[in-house]
């Protein structure tokens, strides 16, 4: 077959050479003085340390791990709907503007076919097959007594389960625990004896290590493929708990719940999903980092599902808007939006307003790692918060709750409009007077070219907050904007709900206000 130049075609292995370009003048202009010189400095100048495995092969990681990785093949329960359109997890969905791209290996993928579409050797989000109940995947195997490693979605609403394994053997393996927020599921083999496990890494690879991804692509069992990590901390909208690697060694359809190892042989991620106009390997790949791995794991094996620390708070990122409003030299942290009534964060003072700077020391750089990073300890722990209020930093120590399975929103009211004084393009009412509840004012008119529109404040919402403090009546809120006006903010920040009751901050420029 005739290779694709310049399409398809990756040199993976090949070395990259980095060299500094430094501006000397362009020769034959005849300046008589010099141009500003360039402030260069070389990017070779202090040599780098050759890697313990060079590009050259990966046989010997290979020859090492490879025992260890296993095919997963599922027949599906008879009450799987194959044809919904949730993804992975039942329901992990993604941006609609993502949702054509992003496909499950096995299983389709978010919003192109739920747990159970297409079947082994189907297309991603191709066509349903009716009466095929089966789907494929990989896995590695963690521990001498059986227990593996896969994807939810490989195993998800399974009737059984085999692996089989780098010599042939195809065992009978049982679920012991799924967790659909990360996508990771633990099964044993049934069969007695020892197995060739492998290792999950302690330490986080760089961006720029090489990387072997080892699985069952289209049923090919043990199929060795190599890239980079590309990037880290990747939220690609497909859980509460996004914090992918991003590799491009090529994954495919099968790779689904197979490992990532380094090239000292220890499993850095498990690859989980894709990017790709065409559905295969040329796009972009995402793995679970070996961190979220082991807690989820151990969680499964000692109790059969993952319990997740509770703190009660609606978070935002802190934008550069935001900051401004608050008076912060640095967009980060995470902003508390509201701390419902009875959770740990209103029992420890949390308000409305703060922001959460660090959890135990470490530091907090959005609403996202905060969330990730309570989720991370297990209920009943003792946390210790660092938070700003009012421009002063403070700390709190909060006893972690669990986190419910349903989460309850209260639905606002909607009105219509009604005259008020604009300020920032919007025209306001008190709450109370005109049916919209018993707080904050109404917002019952918006000019679509004001600054206000621009940050997605409409008709219908309630302000509460103003630069900090509760308003009820229209004048509050030009008096509170006007006071951020005369100490030099450069924005005002406001808290507002929604027809649908979710309370956010909106923080709105001031040098725009007219």
């Amino acid at each position: 077959m005739t290779a694709q130049p310049n399409r398809l075609r990756r040199n993976a292995l090949a070395s990259v050479a980095v060299a500094a370009l430094v501006a000397t003048g362009a020769a034959g202009v005849g300046l008589t003085q010099p141009a500003t010189p360039v402030q260069a400095q070389s990017l070779s100048k202090n040599p780098i340390e050759t890697p313990d495995h060079p590009p050259g092969s990966f046989a010997s990681v290979v020859d090492k791990v490879k025992p260890g990785v296993v095919a997963v093949k599922v027949k599906l329960d008879d009450s799987a709907d194959t044809g919904d359109d949730d993804g992975p997890g039942q329901g992990r969905q993604v941006p609609p503007q993502l949702r054509e791209f992003f496909k499950r290996f096995g299983q389709g993928g978010p919003g192109q076919g739920g747990p159970g579409q297409g079947g082994p050797g189907e297309g991603f989000g191709g066509p349903k097959r009716p009466g095929q109940r089966g789907a494929m995947g990989s896995g590695f195997i963690i521990s001498a007594d059986g227990y593996v490693v896969t994807n939810n979605h490989v195993v998800d609403k399974a009737k059984t389960v085999q692996v089989t394994l780098d010599d042939n053997r195809t065992l009978d393996a049982k679920v012991i625990g799924k967790d659909p927020k990360t996508d990771l599921a633990l099964l044993k083999i049934t069969e007695g004896g020892t197995f060739p496990y492998v290792s999950l890494s302690k330490a986080a690879p760089r961006v720029g290590d090489w990387v072997v991804a080892i699985g069952n692509p289209f049923g090919l069992g043990g199929t060795v493929t190599a890239g980079i990590v590309s990037a880290r901390g990747r939220d690609i909208g497909a859980g509460p708990y996004d914090d992918f690697l991003q590799i491009d060694a090529p994954i495919n359809k099968g790779n689904s719940g197979g490992p990532t190892f380094n090239v000292g042989g220890e499993v850095v991620g498990v690859n989980t999903a894709i990017a790709s106009p065409s559905g295969g390997s040329v796009g972009l790949a995402f793995a679970i980092p070996a961190e979220t791995v082991q807690a989820v794991v151990d969680q499964l094996r000692a109790d059969g599902r993952v319990a997740r620390g509770y703190l009660g708070v609606q978070v935002q990122p802190v934008t550069k808007d935001i900051a401004d409003g608050l008076g912060l030299d640095k967009a980060k942290g995470a902003l508390v939006d509201h701390a419902e009534a009875g959770t740990p964060a209103a029992k420890a003072g949390l308000k409305s307003g703060d922001v959460i700077e660090s959890v135990n020391g470490t530091p907090i750089n959005d609403a996202k790692e905060l969330s990730r990073k309570i989720a991370g300890i297990k209920p009943g722990a003792k946390v210790e918060l660092t938070y700003l209020r009012g421009g002063k930093s403070d700390t709190a120590t909060v006893e972690l709750g669990a986190l419910p399975n349903d989460t309850k929103v209260a639905t606002g009211d909607r009105d219509t409009a009604r005259d008020g004084q604009p300020r920032l393009g919007l025209s306001l009412a008190p709450a109370s007077e005109v049916g919209a509840g018993s707080e904050g004012v109404a917002v019952m008119e918006v000019d679509p070219d004001g600054p206000a529109a621009a940050k997605g404040i409409e008709q219908g919402d309630i302000i509460l907050d103003v630069a900090g403090a509760s308003v009820s009546r229209p004048s509050e809120v030009a008096e509170r904007i006007r006071s951020a006006e005369s100490s030099g903010r450069k924005a005002v920040l406001m808290r507002v709900k929604s027809a649908k009751g979710t309370t956010r901050f909106v923080a709105v420029a001031l040098n725009k206000a007219g």
